[in-house]
């Protein structure tokens, strides 16, 4: 089989890298896009996973509509050179298939109302959307396909990943150390319009009360702050989850390193307007108790919830035995997305049927 994917953020290089590397042992044959992104890029490289930059990213809406356009014309070229039989992706992907009936899937884990331009642009155009099953019955498309896992089990499932401590040592920690890992979110997506997180005074406020607990690390998506660049974390980015999962605590804005930070066992605390609009934060925090949200207005509660969290004894094995009991409920999701590939259009028969026997059994 040819495979189109189309990759738009750091975060999918990680979900897809496993299963990119799977199907090309297993003979077929991958042809992967981007736009000119260095961490995409650079990550790439690490995974070493050859891609074709096309276009560059914008930040404002009218700029993004205007480079898409271009950026559909040129994957229209490469689909067609490449003979491509399937794709994976998101707008480009949609397009392409109302273009050229090639089949595509997406996978999504945000709810609709947090994405509306996608569910408007992208959703009535793939062919298949598969969503974990926190979004169950959610989805304004009836015919989306539900799985037991989150987008961060494709790669941080202990079948696909293990914790490697050298990491602490080049920053000058050992195991067991006290640090804090703060990630600061641009809200610059198109989804982030309106959408805001902690301010500056919270940030200044956070960073002055853990200092006196552990060392502080920040990440952030864009150019860190003038004023906290001291703190800034310098590695690798691919050696960041194995940083994640010996911290103290994971604290900021950002959706998807908060989950990471769940699914590996370590406590996280999120505030910004998304939090309890998003399913699966919502699961992983009322399910299993592994993270908790709060609205940027209410950063008094969040930071007794960490003071109170300090003091808890055995924190660690308190949230690896919580991780233990999430990880009993989910599948490994790269397994899943193999699978779901290499035996389309069947799986999406065989995933169907499943799900409708379990809607008559209810």
């Amino acid at each position: 089989m040819n495979i189109f994917i189309e990759i738009g953020h750091p975060a999918h290089v990680h979900k897809l890298a496993a299963t990119i590397k799977i199907l090309k042992e297993n003979h077929h044959k991958i042809v992967v896009i981007t736009k000119d992104n260095a961490s995409v890029e650079f990550l790439l490289k690490k995974f070493d996973i050859p891609y074709l930059v096309i276009g560059i990213k914008k930040d404002n809406l009218v700029g993004k509509a205007i480079m898409q356009l271009w950026y559909n014309l040129r994957c229209l070229i490469i689909i067609k050179q490449e003979k491509i039989d399937f794709m994976i992706g998101s707008l480009t992907a949609a397009y392409m298939t109302r273009m050229t009936r090639i089949p595509s899937v997406l996978f999504d884990d945000d709810d609709d109302e947090v994405e509306p331009l996608i569910v408007k642009y992208v959703h009535p155009y793939v062919s298949n959307i598969l969503s974990p099953t926190a979004l169950s019955g959610k989805r304004l498309r009836k015919d989306t396909i539900y799985y037991s896992g989150y987008h961060e089990l494709a790669y941080l499932h202990p079948n696909r990943f293990t914790p490697d401590s050298s990491v602490l040592k080049e920053l000058g920690l050992k195991e067991g150390d006290a640090y804090f890992i703060l990630r600061f979110n641009a809200f610059k997506a198109h989804h982030d319009i309106g959408i805001h997180g902690l301010s500056i005074e919270n940030k200044r406020s956070l960073i002055n009360f853990l200092e006196e607990k552990g060392r502080v690390f920040i990440t952030t998506e864009r150019n860190i702050d003038e004023e906290f660049k001291k703190y800034q974390l310098n590695i690798s980015p691919e050696k960041v989850h194995s940083l994640i999962f010996y911290a103290t605590m994971l604290i900021g804005d950002s959706q998807t390193m908060t989950s990471e930070a769940a699914v590996l066992g370590t406590p996280s605390i999120r505030s910004n307007s998304f939090v309890g609009k998003i399913s699966y934060l919502e699961e992983e925090e009322h399910k299993y108790g592994l993270t908790f949200g709060f609205l940027p207005d209410n950063y008094v509660a969040m930071k007794e919830k960490i003071e109170t969290l300090l003091l808890t004894p055995n924190l660690r094995e308190l949230w690896q035995e919580k991780r233990k009991v999430m990880l009993k409920d989910k599948i490994d999701v790269t397994a899943f997305y193999v699978w779901f590939i290499e035996n389309y259009p069947k799986s999406v028969e065989i995933l169907k049927e499943k799900q409708f026997k379990l809607s008559i059994n209810d």
